[in-house]
């Protein structure tokens, strides 16, 4: 039996919950809303690490801005533009 996603563990740690982003919007058990606040986290993520690494720090190259930015464009078509740029403010749970 699949343990049942816990919403607030997937907030925390989209990357470690899902695959990709199109998988958050394929979750069954998240309303609409959890899934655009996980996309939202997720994206606010991958930010912080492209500014990490041009910063000179470690990291890994995040293709996932773009798939987080069309995941939300199906979850959410009117909502806050996800136009790639840096220092994004974190999403309130």
């Amino acid at each position: 039996m699949a343990k049942e996603l816990d919403y607030n563990e997937a907030l925390r740690d989209p990357a470690g919950h899902f695959a990709d982003p199109a998988a958050v919007v394929d979750a069954p058990n998240l309303t609409a809303e959890q899934k655009i606040g996980v996309l939202r986290q997720w994206e606010y993520d991958e930010s912080e690490i492209a500014v990490a690494s041009e910063e000179g720090m470690p990291g890994p190259e995040s293709a996932l801005l773009q798939q987080i930015a069309a995941a939300l464009a199906v979850l959410d078509p009117g909502g806050e533009s996800t136009a790639p740029h840096k220092q994004r403010v974190p999403p309130a749970p």
